[in-house]
């Protein structure tokens, strides 16, 4: 059978196919550990609901078009009592 009646070859290294945390993971630990070494330098960026909310935590459950849990709620009186306390102590 020739090679082009075969189909296309598999490409190998494709990006993303290792996971970090896979334990059947063939890599060695000097490779783990060089790249963990390597991320330690990078910058996770925050989804933007986890941006939401830090500002308010019932924003990603209105931005999904739900009604917030009793505890976001909660949490947002905390937060919203806590900022109060900071402003009349003059500390924000």
């Amino acid at each position: 059978m020739a090679d082009n009646e075969q189909g296309e070859r598999f490409h190998e290294g494709k990006e993303h196919s290792h996971l970090a945390n896979d334990s059947k993971d063939n890599r060695t630990i000097a490779n783990k550990l060089a790249r963990e070494e390597k991320r330690q330098g990078e910058v996770e960026k925050d989804t933007p609901e986890v941006t939401a909310m830090k500002e308010d935590p019932t924003a990603p459950a209105k931005m999904h078009g739900n009604k917030p849990s009793r505890g976001a709620e909660v949490d947002a009186e905390l937060q919203r009592e806590e900022e109060e306390e900071l402003k009349r102590k003059g500390k924000a």
